[in-house]
């Protein structure tokens, strides 16, 4: 093989990987690959290499990594090394795909290129290729002369896989219809109201007489309670919202109660197997930042779980999900907040429901939730069942809830005066009915429409 013959060879293969940059890998044709053998520069290398040079640039900027292109002047902090994207791309040619995260928290994929022998690496440019998941521009093959040319992406700003960005407008309807009462029953529904990030107002509701509020005093929430009856058999209870909601984002606040979002409760409990599971994931990086360590476990859990509505699912149990892989949002969510708790990251779970993208009216699958972990001063959203779903969408699902949803309640193991005789409740989105102490399920839907609501 010739020097030149090398060299284009090798020329393809960087080519090659960028066509696809920071997507999946799908497994490489052996006749590609060059044959010319060289020393090559191991993945720990290039990981440490990348490190070091932010290192060394945050140390010149303030703390700050700066990184600038022709569209791009921003101040960055590292949230990873993508190490499954590390490549060699010829004898001192080399490239990475890096997560880093700007003043504001939108979290930028940044490809880096390298050039130079094994432990003396310099990074030759940087370029801003996706903010939040979503690309900036794709690489595209020239059918002529084989050559790759960047790519604009015109649509990068459009919904993707159910994601509404930006803004959302709807009317969203809960009803519940009682099941057949034969004595004295206590029942419990959250009501949605408005925060930083999602404006409610509750249009109607038609409860039974006699209905009253009452708040939970950790978390804040608002719950409707109801003393029932066999008169109130069969009885529909019926809530409307108005909605505007703002896609949700890392958001400064004060530092959190330890005592809330470091504890363990019934079903995600801290400590033991959860402690040794993070420590080991998380592994060197143990002295880094709580961001890069919750990005760890987010990886980790969207790595090692699979979304399935099989077995004892939906309670949100860390062991269960941990012992099982599998579960639906709750289990995914639940486990994460025993790992990022189990370490000494802050982190809490919500619950509500997800509206579909792709429609501007009807039913609503059930409830959906969600995590938040704190920090750098601030909380940050994670949706890790949603990543795993759909991993062309990991990146955006740290750090980023969409618009089209609207949260019901906040918390798990819910205290409340008047209470359950069962006692605390593990979280709330469906009614919660009482009947001899013992709880009881209510038939109940969620439904929404857009575009019919006063403005």
């Amino acid at each position: 093989m010739t020097k030149n013959h090398l060299s284009i060879v090798f020329f393809s293969c960087f080519l090659a990987f960028l066509s696809f940059s920071c997507e999946k890998k799908e497994e490489t044709n052996e006749s590609s690959k060059p044959t010319q053998s060289y020393q090559k520069v191991s993945i720990d290398e290039i990981e440490q290499g990348i490190k070091a040079f932010i290192a060394e640039k945050q140390a010149e900027n303030e703390g700050f990594f700066p990184v600038k292109d022709e569209n791009h002047d921003l101040k960055m902090k590292l949230v990873r090394v993508h190490t499954e994207y590390l490549s060699n791309l010829g004898p001192t040619s080399h490239f990475a795909c890096v997560d880093l995260v700007d003043e504001s928290g939108d979290v930028y994929d940044v490809d880096f290129f390298m050039e130079g022998e094994p432990g003396s690496m310099g990074v030759t440019s940087t370029t801003v290729h996706k903010l939040n998941g979503k690309p900036f521009y794709s690489w595209k093959q020239n059918k002529e002369d084989k050559t790759w040319y960047r790519l604009p992406l015109e649509e990068s700003n459009n919904s993707l896989l159910g994601v509404v960005e930006g803004r959302d407008e709807f009317e969203f309807y809960y009803t519940a219809q009682l099941p057949q009462l034969e004595g004295p029953a206590k029942m419990w529904i959250p009501i949605a109201e408005s925060d930083p990030f999602q404006e409610i107002v509750l249009v109607s509701k038609e409860v039974p007489t006699g209905t009253k509020e009452i708040k939970d005093g950790n978390y804040g929430n608002t719950l409707l309670f109801f003393e029932l009856g066999p008169e109130n058999s069969g009885e529909e209870i019926s809530l409307t919202y108005r909605v505007k909601r703002k896609e949700k984002g890392p958001y400064e606040a004060a530092m959190p109660d330890p005592k809330l979002y470091l504890a363990s409760t019934k079903l995600m409990p801290t400590g033991g197997r959860f402690e040794e599971i993070a420590k080991e994931e998380i592994g060197d990086k143990i002295n880094d930042s709580h961001l890069v360590q919750a990005r760890v476990l987010y990886d980790y859990i969207i790595d090692n779980m699979k979304y399935a509505k099989v077995g004892d699912y939906g309670k949100g149990d860390s062991n269960y999900a941990c012992d099982s892989k599998t579960g639906n949002c709750t289990e995914f969510h639940s486990f994460f907040i025993s790992l990022a708790r189990s370490v000494g990251i802050p982190a809490r779970f919500a619950i509500g429901a997800s509206i579909p993208s792709d429609r501007n009216e009807g039913g609503i699958d059930g409830y959906h939730c969600w995590a938040e972990f704190y920090a750098d001063g601030k909380w940050w959203p994670v949706d890790i069942s949603e990543g795993n779903k759909y991993t062309a969408l990991a990146t955006y699902y740290f750090g980023r809830h969409p618009a089209n949803r609207i949260e019901l309640s906040r918390g798990r193991d819910l205290v409340l005066n008047p209470g359950p005789e069962a006692g605390a409740i593990n979280f709330l989105a469906y009614p919660y009915l009482e009947i001899d102490g013992k709880e009881v399920k209510v038939n109940s839907k969620f439904s929404f429409r857009r575009g019919e609501s006063e403005s």
